[in-house]
């Protein structure tokens, strides 16, 4: 069920362990070959594949397209939440829907730059309602979510996700290559490294790239981007068949 297409008595009436899902991304820098809007692009494709499969059992609220891009601001074009700021709009969906009721919410996310202030988001609003011990409050990031495409796509190049990269890339030459512009085969590797791990570091994006990427966005092709959506879009439906199996209960459910 899409959100955007329902009444607000037909959401009242819903089952109150229906899961909301809210996919959220960002529109930010994506090196010298990609769109502003590819995390979002990509993060909608992810979602649509699944949503018709559930669409009696979920509800899918619409993309939020702001997020928390501070460290890309140095490239034009990138919009950004500061981090504070997004936590307390993530904590507002997740309120929204305990006030209305709603016990099973899920927030998908689709940039990397989301997923810290995302999981305190979490931690705070469990923290808030600690006398409850039937809400499910998940926020998961879509590559984060299992799977090794390198392992399932031997053709893949990268073993993880990176910047406007080999994976990144090769999803929106399957979506919309008209978007992908230059050669990409000219680009060059940049690489993951940080030399302080399994420190984390603070950063911003000119501290680990010039040209705005991360990775090798040099071998990507679309028939890997299809390749890359099927397998994360099954991770999000198997993420989906968790949710609704959960007992309401306890901790492993």
């Amino acid at each position: 069920m899409q959100l955007t297409d329902l009444t607000s008595p037909f959401v009242a009436s819903l089952n109150k362990d229906t899961p909301i899902v809210f996919p959220v991304a960002a529109l930010e820098q994506h090196g010298q070959h990609m769109p502003l809007f590819t995390d979002s692009l990509l993060m909608g494709e992810v979602i649509r594949r699944v949503a018709d499969e559930y669409k009696s059992r979920v509800v899918f609220a619409p993309l939020l397209w702001l997020g928390n891009s501070d460290h890309h601001l140095d490239f034009p074009g990138t919009l950004s939440a500061p981090p504070r700021t997004y936590l307390d709009t993530l904590a507002g969906l997740y309120e929204n829907f305990i006030m209305h009721g709603f016990k099973r919410l899920v927030i998908f996310n689709g940039h990397g730059g989301n997923d810290t202030p995302g999981k305190q988001t979490v931690f705070e609003v469990r923290q808030r309602h600690r006398h409850r011990d039937d809400l499910l409050l998940l926020f998961a990031t879509y590559w984060n979510l299992g799977a090794k495409p390198h392992e399932k796509d031997r053709t893949l190049h990268q073993d993880r996700m990176g910047h406007a990269c080999e994976w990144e890339t090769s999803m929106m030459l399957r979506l919309a290559p008209h978007l992908v512009v230059g050669d990409v085969k000219a680009l060059k590797s940049v690489d993951f490294g940080n030399a302080f791990e399994p420190a984390h570091r603070g950063w911003i994006t000119t501290d680990r790239t010039g040209p705005g990427h991360i990775g090798d966005p040099q071998f990507a092709t679309a028939e890997k981007g299809e390749s890359l959506f099927r397998i994360f879009s099954d991770d999000i439906a198997a993420m989906l068949d968790r949710v609704l199996a959960w007992n309401g209960k306890t901790w492993n459910g």
